[in-house]
Protein backbone atom coordinates (compact mmCIF):
# COMPACT_ATOMS: atom_id res chain seq x y z
CA UNK A 1 0.00 0.00 0.00
CA UNK A 2 2.65 2.46 0.91
CA UNK A 3 4.31 1.80 -2.36
CA UNK A 4 1.57 2.57 -4.41
CA UNK A 5 1.02 5.67 -2.51
CA UNK A 6 4.24 6.52 -3.47
CA UNK A 7 4.10 5.78 -7.15
CA UNK A 8 1.28 7.92 -7.03
CA UNK A 9 2.48 10.78 -5.57
CA UNK A 10 5.46 10.49 -7.80
CA UNK A 11 3.02 10.31 -10.85
CA UNK A 12 1.37 12.86 -9.82
CA UNK A 13 4.72 15.05 -9.31
CA UNK A 14 5.25 14.70 -12.97
CA UNK A 15 2.41 15.69 -14.81
CA UNK A 16 2.63 18.21 -12.35
CA UNK A 17 5.81 19.04 -13.73
CA UNK A 18 5.28 19.08 -17.21
CA UNK A 19 1.90 21.04 -16.84
CA UNK A 20 4.16 23.78 -15.41
CA UNK A 21 6.94 23.02 -17.84
CA UNK A 22 4.21 23.50 -20.58
CA UNK A 23 3.41 26.85 -19.94
CA UNK A 24 6.45 28.16 -18.81
CA UNK A 25 7.57 27.42 -22.49
CA UNK A 26 4.72 28.43 -23.84
CA UNK A 27 5.32 32.32 -22.09
CA UNK A 28 8.42 31.87 -19.65
CA UNK A 29 7.99 34.85 -18.20
CA UNK A 30 9.97 37.95 -16.88
CA UNK A 31 11.79 38.15 -13.42
CA UNK A 32 13.44 41.70 -12.31
CA UNK A 33 14.95 41.92 -8.78
CA UNK A 34 16.32 44.99 -8.04
CA UNK A 35 18.78 45.89 -5.00
CA UNK A 36 21.31 48.19 -4.06
CA UNK A 37 20.76 50.30 -6.86
CA UNK A 38 21.56 47.55 -9.67
CA UNK A 39 19.00 45.44 -11.76
CA UNK A 40 18.98 42.01 -12.29
CA UNK A 41 16.79 40.36 -14.86
CA UNK A 42 15.75 36.82 -16.15
CA UNK A 43 13.01 34.57 -17.04
CA UNK A 44 10.82 32.23 -14.60
CA UNK A 45 12.52 28.83 -15.35
CA UNK A 46 15.97 30.22 -14.60
CA UNK A 47 14.88 31.73 -10.97
CA UNK A 48 13.39 29.28 -10.04
CA UNK A 49 16.56 26.85 -10.71
CA UNK A 50 18.35 29.73 -8.88
CA UNK A 51 16.07 29.59 -5.62
CA UNK A 52 16.24 25.48 -5.31
CA UNK A 53 20.18 25.54 -6.21
CA UNK A 54 20.61 28.37 -3.91
CA UNK A 55 18.35 26.03 -0.83
CA UNK A 56 20.14 23.18 -1.31
CA UNK A 57 23.60 25.04 -0.76
CA UNK A 58 22.01 26.72 2.43
CA UNK A 59 20.93 23.02 3.35
CA UNK A 60 24.46 21.48 3.19
CA UNK A 61 26.21 24.05 4.86
CA UNK A 62 24.15 23.75 7.73
CA UNK A 63 24.81 19.67 7.65
CA UNK A 64 28.37 20.74 7.09
CA UNK A 65 27.82 22.78 10.30
CA UNK A 66 25.85 20.86 12.69
CA UNK A 67 28.25 17.55 11.99
CA UNK A 68 30.58 18.31 15.03
CA UNK A 69 27.39 18.70 17.06
CA UNK A 70 25.71 15.13 16.02
CA UNK A 71 28.77 13.37 16.44
CA UNK A 72 29.16 14.84 19.93
CA UNK A 73 25.36 14.09 20.64
CA UNK A 74 26.28 9.96 18.96
CA UNK A 75 28.74 9.68 21.22
CA UNK A 76 26.78 11.38 24.59
CA UNK A 77 24.12 8.35 23.16
CA UNK A 78 26.80 5.48 22.99
CA UNK A 79 28.09 6.45 26.62
CA UNK A 80 24.40 6.58 27.79
CA UNK A 81 24.02 3.01 26.57
CA UNK A 82 27.03 2.02 27.00
CA UNK A 83 26.52 3.08 31.19
CA UNK A 84 22.94 1.51 31.13
CA UNK A 85 24.03 -1.57 30.17
CA UNK A 86 26.72 -1.78 31.91
CA UNK A 87 25.05 -0.91 34.81
CA UNK A 88 22.24 -3.38 34.63
CA UNK A 89 24.93 -6.11 34.75
CA UNK A 90 26.39 -4.92 37.85
CA UNK A 91 22.94 -5.09 39.03
CA UNK A 92 22.81 -8.81 37.73
CA UNK A 93 26.24 -9.31 39.10
CA UNK A 94 25.15 -8.16 43.02
CA UNK A 95 27.92 -5.36 41.96
CA UNK A 96 25.67 -2.77 43.91
CA UNK A 97 28.05 0.56 44.08
CA UNK A 98 28.98 0.09 40.58
CA UNK A 99 25.34 -0.41 39.81
CA UNK A 100 24.56 2.46 41.29
CA UNK A 101 26.90 5.27 39.88
CA UNK A 102 26.39 3.88 36.16
CA UNK A 103 22.60 3.52 36.45
CA UNK A 104 22.64 6.98 38.01
CA UNK A 105 24.77 8.65 35.36
CA UNK A 106 22.41 6.42 33.03
CA UNK A 107 19.58 8.31 34.28
CA UNK A 108 20.27 11.65 32.80
CA UNK A 109 19.28 10.09 29.28
CA UNK A 110 15.80 10.74 29.13
CA UNK A 111 14.71 8.04 27.38
CA UNK A 112 16.00 5.76 29.52
CA UNK A 113 15.28 7.84 32.65
CA UNK A 114 12.85 4.92 33.98
CA UNK A 115 14.15 2.57 34.09
CA UNK A 116 18.12 3.20 34.94
CA UNK A 117 16.46 5.03 38.49
CA UNK A 118 14.29 1.98 38.92
CA UNK A 119 17.76 -0.01 38.47
CA UNK A 120 19.54 2.97 40.75
CA UNK A 121 17.11 2.58 43.38
CA UNK A 122 17.42 -1.49 43.75
CA UNK A 123 21.01 -1.48 44.04
CA UNK A 124 21.08 0.94 46.82
CA UNK A 125 18.58 -1.11 48.40
CA UNK A 126 20.46 -3.57 47.80
CA UNK A 127 23.11 -2.04 50.26
CA UNK A 128 20.96 -0.87 52.23
CA UNK A 129 20.67 2.78 51.61
CA UNK A 130 17.04 3.06 51.51
CA UNK A 131 17.07 6.77 51.61
CA UNK A 132 19.18 6.60 48.26
CA UNK A 133 16.73 4.43 47.13
CA UNK A 134 13.81 6.49 47.63
CA UNK A 135 15.43 9.76 46.23
CA UNK A 136 16.48 7.83 43.17
CA UNK A 137 12.28 6.84 42.76
CA UNK A 138 11.66 10.20 43.53
CA UNK A 139 12.85 11.03 39.93
CA UNK A 140 10.93 8.32 38.20
CA UNK A 141 8.00 10.07 36.11
CA UNK A 142 5.88 6.84 35.06
CA UNK A 143 3.43 6.71 38.04
CA UNK A 144 2.54 2.63 37.36
CA UNK A 145 6.08 2.08 37.40
CA UNK A 146 7.67 4.03 40.40
CA UNK A 147 4.39 2.69 42.64
CA UNK A 148 5.45 -1.17 41.72
CA UNK A 149 9.32 -0.63 42.24
CA UNK A 150 8.61 1.57 46.01
CA UNK A 151 6.10 -1.20 47.25
CA UNK A 152 8.64 -3.92 46.07
CA UNK A 153 11.30 -2.29 48.09
CA UNK A 154 8.71 -1.19 50.64
CA UNK A 155 7.92 -5.06 51.20
CA UNK A 156 11.77 -5.96 51.39
CA UNK A 157 11.76 -3.83 54.46
CA UNK A 158 8.76 -5.59 55.78
CA UNK A 159 6.45 -2.45 55.12
CA UNK A 160 3.33 -4.13 53.88
CA UNK A 161 0.93 -0.94 54.80
CA UNK A 162 3.58 1.37 52.47
CA UNK A 163 3.32 -0.82 50.08
CA UNK A 164 0.04 -1.16 49.72
CA UNK A 165 -0.17 2.73 49.93
CA UNK A 166 2.35 3.10 47.22
CA UNK A 167 -0.06 0.91 44.91
CA UNK A 168 -3.49 1.82 45.83
CA UNK A 169 -2.36 5.85 44.28
CA UNK A 170 -4.37 6.91 41.87
CA UNK A 171 -1.81 8.25 39.90
CA UNK A 172 -0.53 4.20 39.69
CA UNK A 173 -4.02 2.97 37.77
CA UNK A 174 -4.72 0.63 36.13
CA UNK A 175 -1.47 -1.63 38.11
CA UNK A 176 0.80 -3.54 35.82
CA UNK A 177 0.80 -7.41 36.19
CA UNK A 178 3.39 -6.98 38.81
CA UNK A 179 1.62 -4.21 40.85
CA UNK A 180 -1.24 -6.54 41.30
CA UNK A 181 1.27 -9.43 42.26
CA UNK A 182 2.61 -7.29 44.73
CA UNK A 183 -0.87 -5.74 46.17
CA UNK A 184 -1.90 -9.15 46.60
CA UNK A 185 1.11 -10.06 48.85
CA UNK A 186 0.75 -6.61 50.79
CA UNK A 187 -2.53 -7.48 51.46
CA UNK A 188 -1.86 -11.34 52.70
CA UNK A 189 1.00 -9.73 54.82
CA UNK A 190 -1.65 -7.25 56.38
CA UNK A 191 -4.06 -10.40 57.81
CA UNK A 192 -6.57 -9.45 54.64
CA UNK A 193 -6.11 -12.77 52.75
CA UNK A 194 -9.69 -12.70 51.64
CA UNK A 195 -8.97 -9.69 49.22
CA UNK A 196 -5.92 -11.22 48.17
CA UNK A 197 -7.72 -14.77 47.44
CA UNK A 198 -9.71 -12.30 45.33
CA UNK A 199 -7.31 -11.12 43.12
CA UNK A 200 -6.21 -14.49 41.81
CA UNK A 201 -8.57 -14.28 39.02
CA UNK A 202 -6.65 -11.21 37.59
CA UNK A 203 -3.34 -12.79 38.46
CA UNK A 204 -4.14 -15.39 36.37
CA UNK A 205 -5.72 -13.89 33.59
CA UNK A 206 -2.79 -11.24 32.94
CA UNK A 207 -0.88 -14.17 34.00
CA UNK A 208 1.27 -12.14 36.64
CA UNK A 209 2.67 -15.40 38.04
CA UNK A 210 3.77 -18.95 37.06
CA UNK A 211 0.69 -21.19 37.38
CA UNK A 212 2.08 -23.48 39.92
CA UNK A 213 3.17 -20.23 42.09
CA UNK A 214 -0.35 -19.37 41.39
CA UNK A 215 -1.53 -22.49 42.32
CA UNK A 216 0.41 -22.50 45.67
CA UNK A 217 -0.82 -19.21 46.36
CA UNK A 218 -4.57 -20.04 46.23
CA UNK A 219 -4.23 -22.91 48.68
CA UNK A 220 -2.42 -20.53 50.76
CA UNK A 221 -4.40 -17.66 50.75
CA UNK A 222 -7.62 -19.77 51.21
CA UNK A 223 -6.26 -21.05 54.16
CA UNK A 224 -5.47 -17.78 55.54
CA UNK A 225 -9.04 -16.43 54.52
CA UNK A 226 -10.53 -19.06 56.75
CA UNK A 227 -8.64 -18.55 59.55
CA UNK A 228 -9.20 -14.77 59.18
CA UNK A 229 -13.04 -14.87 59.20
CA UNK A 230 -14.78 -12.81 61.51
CA UNK A 231 -17.93 -14.82 62.08
CA UNK A 232 -19.78 -17.73 60.90
CA UNK A 233 -21.39 -16.38 58.16
CA UNK A 234 -18.08 -15.18 55.92
CA UNK A 235 -16.54 -18.30 57.15
CA UNK A 236 -19.38 -20.24 55.29
CA UNK A 237 -19.34 -18.41 52.52
CA UNK A 238 -15.59 -18.66 51.76
CA UNK A 239 -15.66 -22.08 52.35
CA UNK A 240 -18.28 -22.33 50.02
CA UNK A 241 -17.02 -19.88 47.00
CA UNK A 242 -13.70 -22.75 47.45
CA UNK A 243 -13.10 -24.90 44.48
CA UNK A 244 -14.06 -28.43 45.24
CA UNK A 245 -10.28 -29.48 45.42
CA UNK A 246 -9.70 -27.12 47.57
CA UNK A 247 -12.12 -28.48 49.73
CA UNK A 248 -10.31 -31.81 50.27
CA UNK A 249 -6.74 -29.69 50.70
CA UNK A 250 -5.27 -30.41 54.17
CA UNK A 251 -4.07 -26.87 54.98
CA UNK A 252 -7.68 -25.10 54.47
CA UNK A 253 -9.46 -28.39 55.62
CA UNK A 254 -7.59 -28.21 58.82
CA UNK A 255 -7.86 -23.71 58.57
CA UNK A 256 -11.99 -24.04 58.37
CA UNK A 257 -11.86 -26.80 61.20
CA UNK A 258 -10.19 -24.89 63.31
CA UNK A 259 -11.92 -22.06 62.80
CA UNK A 260 -15.29 -23.36 62.75
CA UNK A 261 -14.54 -25.02 66.36
CA UNK A 262 -13.52 -21.71 67.45
CA UNK A 263 -16.84 -20.42 66.24
CA UNK A 264 -18.54 -23.55 68.11
CA UNK A 265 -19.49 -24.96 65.10
CA UNK A 266 -18.68 -28.52 66.17
CA UNK A 267 -20.77 -30.26 63.50
CA UNK A 268 -19.43 -28.63 60.39
CA UNK A 269 -15.53 -28.76 61.73
CA UNK A 270 -15.64 -32.63 62.25
CA UNK A 271 -17.68 -32.93 58.83
CA UNK A 272 -15.11 -31.16 56.87
CA UNK A 273 -12.68 -33.44 58.54
CA UNK A 274 -14.26 -36.76 58.15
CA UNK A 275 -14.94 -35.83 54.58
CA UNK A 276 -11.42 -35.05 53.64
CA UNK A 277 -10.01 -37.76 55.40
CA UNK A 278 -12.92 -40.03 53.38
CA UNK A 279 -11.42 -38.51 50.01
CA UNK A 280 -7.50 -38.84 51.15
CA UNK A 281 -5.80 -39.89 54.03
CA UNK A 282 -3.85 -37.21 55.62
CA UNK A 283 -1.92 -38.11 59.00
CA UNK A 284 -2.16 -34.03 60.49
CA UNK A 285 -5.84 -33.96 59.75
CA UNK A 286 -6.55 -37.30 61.66
CA UNK A 287 -4.29 -36.25 64.80
CA UNK A 288 -6.26 -32.71 64.50
CA UNK A 289 -9.52 -35.25 64.38
CA UNK A 290 -9.04 -36.13 67.63
CA UNK A 291 -7.46 -32.56 69.03
CA UNK A 292 -10.37 -30.38 68.45
CA UNK A 293 -11.98 -28.71 71.39
CA UNK A 294 -15.57 -30.03 70.27
CA UNK A 295 -18.05 -32.37 71.55
CA UNK A 296 -19.47 -35.10 69.29
CA UNK A 297 -17.08 -37.77 71.19
CA UNK A 298 -19.10 -40.72 70.84
CA UNK A 299 -19.38 -40.52 66.71
CA UNK A 300 -15.67 -39.11 66.23
CA UNK A 301 -14.34 -42.29 68.08
CA UNK A 302 -16.81 -44.02 66.06
CA UNK A 303 -15.25 -42.72 62.81
CA UNK A 304 -11.37 -43.41 64.32
CA UNK A 305 -12.20 -46.63 64.62
CA UNK A 306 -13.55 -47.14 61.42
CA UNK A 307 -10.51 -45.00 59.73
CA UNK A 308 -8.10 -47.42 62.34
CA UNK A 309 -9.40 -50.96 60.09
CA UNK A 310 -7.68 -48.77 57.15
CA UNK A 311 -4.48 -47.59 58.81
CA UNK A 312 -4.57 -49.52 61.49
CA UNK A 313 -0.45 -48.13 61.72
CA UNK A 314 -1.31 -44.81 61.73
CA UNK A 315 0.19 -42.95 65.02
CA UNK A 316 -1.91 -40.04 64.14
CA UNK A 317 -4.73 -41.88 64.09
CA UNK A 318 -3.93 -43.93 67.56
CA UNK A 319 -3.30 -40.98 69.12
CA UNK A 320 -6.71 -39.33 68.69
CA UNK A 321 -8.18 -42.30 69.58
CA UNK A 322 -6.48 -41.84 72.84
CA UNK A 323 -7.67 -38.58 73.14
CA UNK A 324 -10.83 -39.43 72.55
CA UNK A 325 -10.77 -42.50 74.95
CA UNK A 326 -9.17 -40.15 77.54
CA UNK A 327 -12.11 -37.42 76.96
CA UNK A 328 -14.73 -40.32 77.61
CA UNK A 329 -12.64 -41.21 80.93
CA UNK A 330 -11.49 -44.57 79.12
CA UNK A 331 -7.73 -44.21 80.70
CA UNK A 332 -6.83 -47.60 79.76
CA UNK A 333 -8.18 -47.58 76.70
CA UNK A 334 -6.30 -44.52 76.12
CA UNK A 335 -3.57 -45.62 77.00
CA UNK A 336 -3.33 -48.76 75.24
CA UNK A 337 -3.88 -46.58 72.03
CA UNK A 338 -1.06 -44.29 73.24
CA UNK A 339 0.88 -47.38 73.39
CA UNK A 340 0.27 -48.59 70.26
CA UNK A 341 1.00 -45.40 68.56
CA UNK A 342 4.60 -44.91 70.33
CA UNK A 343 5.57 -48.02 68.76
CA UNK A 344 4.63 -46.94 65.19
CA UNK A 345 6.71 -44.15 65.77
CA UNK A 346 4.91 -41.27 66.88
CA UNK A 347 6.14 -38.01 68.12
CA UNK A 348 5.93 -35.62 71.45
CA UNK A 349 2.33 -35.32 71.27
CA UNK A 350 2.23 -39.23 72.05
CA UNK A 351 4.21 -38.82 74.99
CA UNK A 352 2.53 -35.63 76.05
CA UNK A 353 -0.89 -36.72 75.78
CA UNK A 354 0.29 -40.42 77.93
CA UNK A 355 1.79 -37.77 80.23
CA UNK A 356 -1.77 -36.43 80.50
CA UNK A 357 -3.80 -38.93 80.98
CA UNK A 358 -1.09 -40.49 83.99
CA UNK A 359 -1.35 -36.90 85.66
CA UNK A 360 -5.54 -37.61 85.60
CA UNK A 361 -5.30 -40.79 86.90
CA UNK A 362 -2.95 -39.43 89.82
CA UNK A 363 0.26 -41.26 88.40
CA UNK A 364 3.00 -38.14 89.02
CA UNK A 365 6.06 -40.15 88.60
CA UNK A 366 5.07 -41.63 85.42
CA UNK A 367 3.80 -37.79 83.97
CA UNK A 368 7.08 -36.20 84.63
CA UNK A 369 8.96 -39.24 82.91
CA UNK A 370 6.37 -38.83 79.77
CA UNK A 371 6.63 -35.16 80.16
CA UNK A 372 10.39 -35.38 79.76
CA UNK A 373 10.48 -38.11 77.06
CA UNK A 374 7.83 -35.56 75.26
CA UNK A 375 11.18 -32.93 75.45
CA UNK A 376 13.66 -35.58 74.20
CA UNK A 377 11.22 -36.57 71.21
CA UNK A 378 11.07 -32.93 70.30
CA UNK A 379 14.76 -32.48 70.18
CA UNK A 380 15.47 -35.65 68.07
CA UNK A 381 16.47 -37.57 71.31
CA UNK A 382 16.09 -41.45 72.62
CA UNK A 383 13.14 -41.34 75.13
CA UNK A 384 13.81 -42.89 78.46
CA UNK A 385 11.93 -46.50 78.92
CA UNK A 386 8.75 -46.32 80.88
CA UNK A 387 9.00 -48.60 84.12
CA UNK A 388 6.71 -51.14 84.56
CA UNK A 389 6.12 -52.14 81.60
CA UNK A 390 5.84 -55.82 81.60
CA UNK A 391 6.06 -58.20 78.53
CA UNK A 392 2.83 -58.94 77.95
CA UNK A 393 2.36 -55.38 76.98
CA UNK A 394 5.00 -54.62 75.31
CA UNK A 395 4.26 -57.16 72.88
CA UNK A 396 1.21 -55.24 72.51
CA UNK A 397 2.88 -52.37 71.96
CA UNK A 398 4.66 -54.21 68.59
CA UNK A 399 1.78 -56.54 67.78
CA UNK A 400 0.09 -56.18 63.95
CA UNK A 401 -3.71 -56.21 64.23
CA UNK A 402 -5.05 -59.07 62.32
CA UNK A 403 -8.68 -58.84 63.30
CA UNK A 404 -11.13 -57.04 65.54
CA UNK A 405 -14.54 -57.59 67.36
CA UNK A 406 -17.79 -56.70 66.89
CA UNK A 407 -17.00 -53.30 68.16
CA UNK A 408 -14.32 -52.56 65.36
CA UNK A 409 -11.78 -52.74 68.31
CA UNK A 410 -8.78 -54.49 67.58
CA UNK A 411 -7.66 -58.23 68.68
CA UNK A 412 -3.93 -59.09 69.25
CA UNK A 413 -2.02 -61.47 67.46
CA UNK A 414 -1.90 -64.55 69.33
Amino acid sequence: MNVFRQLLFWIVLALAGALVAQLLVQDPGYVLVRYGGNDYSTNVPKAIALLIAAFALLWLLAKLAGLPFAALRRRREQQARARLIGGFEALHEGRWTRAGKLLAQAAERRDAAAAARIGAARAAAARGDFDAAQRQLAGVDAAPARAVAAADLALLRGRAAEALAALDDPAAQPLPPRGLALRAQALAALGRAGEAYGLLGALRQQEALPAEALARLEAEWAAAALRQAEDANVLADRWEALPKPLRNDPDAVAAYAERAAALRWDEAAARSIEQALDARWHEPLAELYGRLPIGRLDARRQNAERWLQAHPASPALLVALARLARAQGQWPQAEAYLHRALAQGANADAWEELGHGFAQAGDEARARLCYANALRAARGEAAAELPGRDLRQKIYDEAVVEERDEHGVPRLRG
